[in-house]
């Protein structure tokens, strides 16, 4: 069902500057598609107390991802603010048979290396509406100190930069609206991979005649 060029199943790389909505869309997206499962990946992060281990992420020590790292376990790994964070190989190839495929939640760094690994996985940048905006986000959320919700921003205006290497943008600046946009990108995608996979199946069947 998985390969790694992408085209057995749809592998949807979701990214956005933090407070910009993507875990709000991503969860929205997951209840509308129950044939799309979600990614959970590895980090060194401290287990905070509402995540469950293998629901929220895989929480791994330093020392077990780097083990990990080396013997070319991930898809994609990155150190975002002191953490490890990374996709195994493993966890793209869990799957059943009645799903259609896979839902990724990755900085711009994952996003630059699932698109090296996987140059047929489609991503999607979440921007916020303005950086203003970004920073009242941040800033609601009153569990962050200030040396945070600064580094966060500085952070932001980075990864803004590198919109281009993504397949599509969606700015958040009505939830349901930019849910809508998601959806209709991950519909059209996956009526192009049906037709393809159509012509494909005819093809084979001409052959066979032949």
């Amino acid at each position: 069902m998985w390969s790694e060029d992408g085209t057995d199943w749809l592998i949807l790389v979701l990214a956005s500057p933090s407070g910009a909505g993507k875990t709000s869309l991503k969860n929205r997206l997951l209840a509308d598609f129950p044939r799309l499962r979600f990614s959970v990946s590895h980090t060194t992060r401290r287990q905070r107390p509402h995540e469950l281990d293998g629901r929220d992420y895989h929480f791994v020590d330093r020392r077990t991802f780097e083990m990990m790292i080396d013997q070319g376990e991930f898809a994609e790994h990155a150190e975002v603010f002191g953490n490890l964070y990374g996709t195994s190989l493993a966890e793209l190839r869990r799957a059943s048979p009645e799903q259609t495929g896979v839902v990724l939640d990755l900085d711009v760094q994952g996003a630059r290396q699932m698109a090296a690994r996987i140059p047929r996985a489609l991503s999607v940048f979440i921007l916020p509406p303005s950086f203003e905006e970004l920073e009242r986000r941040l800033r609601a959320r009153a569990d962050e100190p200030e040396s945070s919700i600064r580094r966060r921003l500085a952070e932001a205006r980075d990864e803004v930069k590198h919109y281009a290497m993504f397949d599509h943008l969606i700015v958040n600046d009505e939830l349901d609206r930019a849910y809508e946009q998601l959806r209709a990108v991950v519909l059209a995608e996956g009526s192009r991979r049906w037709r393809q996979a159509h012509r494909a199946e005819a093809l084979l069947r001409g052959a066979k005649k032949s």
